[in-house]
């Protein structure tokens, strides 16, 4: 790559590595294309911070290159997934490098953040080894990963991927799920954390100490949102503004059939119902669309005079808002989404866990 931080040389050295890699062994299939991308989003993050034409490109950057490529795959989504594997994962510089020089004698600027050097607010035993990490995790699998903020949170579902050896939807699951914050809050990490099947293994579920509950090993999915469900009762009524408890799991019957909204308020101020489903899982449209059948179904049989239209909040631990956007397209009732997170207790025996684990999967 020339020393030139232009556009053009932007363009040309991602042209070679996708070239390169793409002729790899398919067995090296995953790992070639983990270090390509890997490579392709420290070329942009160099041009971003040096290039001397940048400022013609702007907010456009990852759109004009796409164009500028025009190779199947690497499309502005993906290019932009590019820059943040690289800003995630800076400490994987020298592993890939020496990946490039040996299948196409490709040299990468590694900037001083791309060393091998440890984030100072993480343990250095407490991070995934640079090697251990393209070897075993695909890029698919570190595409779940890389949108979690907390550099422990990733290490955790690392390392756990690796151990288990989780398929991409399992993993998916296990984060949409919150599985790190049911081990965090767990004194036995180890009854949710065996490997194999990769389905939970739960002894005795518990709740959480901080929803003043009686703690006990482990905390199974269904009490964790039991839990949430509770102390999010406790939240909306100590936060007053109108709003007066109705039901929890109130009965509706549809078709003859029974169905049970989570949590539903009446508001003074709103004048209207305010209908709470929770989910302890990632954004789906279907979550939406039973919200919806709820809502329609208050606006139906239980509004009366004076009443405005009611109104339905979906709260699931992650979502994107693309897809939020397209599944609310076309949706007359006044619907709503949004996430939630808990505070999390001391990570000291989670911590212990994982270096132990460490040390047995280095045997």
């Amino acid at each position: 790559m020339s020393t030139e931080n232009t556009f053009a040389n932007l363009v040309t050295s991602t042209r070679q590595v996708h070239e390169v890699t793409a002729g790899w062994a398919k067995t090296a299939i995953n790992q070639s294309l983990t270090a390509r991308n890997w490579a392709i989003g420290c070329y942009i993050v160099e041009y971003e911070q040096k290039g001397n034409d940048r400022a013609q490109y702007g907010a456009k950057l990852l759109e004009k290159l796409a164009g500028k490529l025009a190779i199947k795959g690497l499309d502005r989504s993906m290019l932009n997934l590019c820059r943040l594997f690289y800003l995630r994962y800076t400490n994987l510089g020298e592993a890939v490098a020496q990946r490039l020089q040996k299948i196409g004698n490709i040299k990468i600027p590694l900037l001083k953040s791309s060393q091998s050097e440890i984030c100072d607010s993480v343990n250095h035993k407490l991070a995934t080894e640079p090697e251990m990490l393209l070897s075993h995790l695909s890029f698919t699998h570190i595409r779940e990963i890389m949108p979690i903020e907390d550099d422990f949170e990733r290490f955790f579902y690392e390392t756990e991927c690796i151990k288990c050896g989780w398929s991409v939807r399992e993993l998916r699951r296990q984060i949409s799920t919150n599985l790190y914050l049911r081990a965090c809050a767990s004194k036995k990490p180890e009854l949710l954390l065996q490997p194999g099947s990769g389905a939970l293994t739960v002894k005795e579920p518990f709740a959480l100490e901080f929803l003043g509950l009686e703690a006990r090993d482990a905390i199974s999915e269904s009490d964790l949102e039991n839990s949430l469900i509770n102390h999010l009762e406790e939240f909306l009524l100590e936060l007053g503004k109108g709003f007066c408890f109705e039901a929890r799991q109130k009965r509706l019957v549809i078709d003859d059939n029974y169905y049970f909204p989570d949590l539903v308020f009446y508001n003074r101020l709103l004048h209207c119902n305010v209908i709470i489903e929770l989910k302890n899982d990632e954004f789906r449209h279907e979550y939406l669309g039973q919200l919806n059948a709820y809502v329609a179904y208050y606006k139906e049989n239980e509004m009366t005079a004076g009443d405005n239209p009611p109104i339905g909040i979906l709260l699931c631990t992650k979502k994107g808002p693309k897809m939020v956007e397209y599944a609310l397209s076309g949706m007359d009732n006044q619907l709503f989404v949004s996430t939630y997170m808990l505070q999390l207790p001391n990570k000291t025996i989670l911590e212990k866990f994982l270096l132990d684990e460490i040390e047995e999967m280095n045997k």
